[in-house]
C-alpha cells in the first residue's frame, strides 16, 4: 500500500493552470504508482510530507545557486530530507514556473503535460531514485513513462 500523503502547495507566482487538486493528483499518483516498482525506496515510508512551491526565474535561480552551485533557474529542484522515525519522509519540491512554461513551449508540449512529468520526476527524486547513472536513469525514466502513459501523456523522453 502506497504511503499516505500530506502536501502543502505554496504559489509564489501566478501558476492558473496548476491548481492544488492537479498538483496533488500527481503527487499522488507518482506515489500509487511508484510504490510497486519500488519497495526497497518504500519500505519504511509510511508517510510523504510534501510541500510543492511555485516560483518565479529570480527565486528559482537563487535556490539553484545557493544549494546546488548552478547560477541558473532550473525546472525544478527536489530537496529530500530523509525518514523520521515515524517513518514519515520529508522532502520541498521548488518548479519554477517561467522555466516550465518555456520548455513546454520550446518542446511543443501541452504545459500540463510537462508539469505533470516534473511533478513526478520530483515525488520520485523524494523517493531515493536519480539519474546520475545511466541504470538508474533508465529506471527512473522507464517509470515516469510508465506513470504518464496511465494518465494519457505521451512519453517525454521522445524527440
Amino acid at each position: 500500500m502506497p504511503p499516505e500523503l500530506s502536501l502543502s502547495v505554496q504559489y509564489a507566482t501566478p501558476a492558473p493552470e496548476l491548481p492544488r487538486w492537479r498538483l496533488r493528483r500527481w503527487v499522488l499518483h507518482a506515489l500509487k504508482g511508484a510504490h510497486p516498482h519500488a519497495a526497497n525506496k518504500l519500505a519504511d515510508i509510511n508517510m510523504v510530507s510534501l510541500t510543492l512551491r511555485l516560483v518565479d526565474t529570480t527565486e528559482g535561480q537563487e535556490l539553484n545557486r545557493d544549494f546546488r552551485q548552478r547560477d541558473y533557474a532550473t525546472n525544478i529542484l527536489t530537496f529530500a530530507y530523509g525518514t523520521d522515525p515515524s517513518g514519515t519522509l520529508h522532502a520541498d519540491l521548488v518548479i519554477c514556473v517561467p522555466v516550465l512554461e518555456q520548455e513546454a513551449s520550446t518542446q511543443r508540449k501541452p504545459l500540463r503535460n510537462h508539469a505533470a512529468h516534473l511533478t513526478m520526476h520530483g515525488v520520485l527524486h523524494a523517493l531515493g531514485y536519480d539519474h546520475i547513472d545511466s541504470d538508474e536513469a533508465q529506471e527512473m525514466e522507464a517509470l515516469e513513462t510508465l506513470l504518464l502513459a496511465q494518465l494519457g501523456i505521451p512519453d517525454p523522453y521522445l524527440a
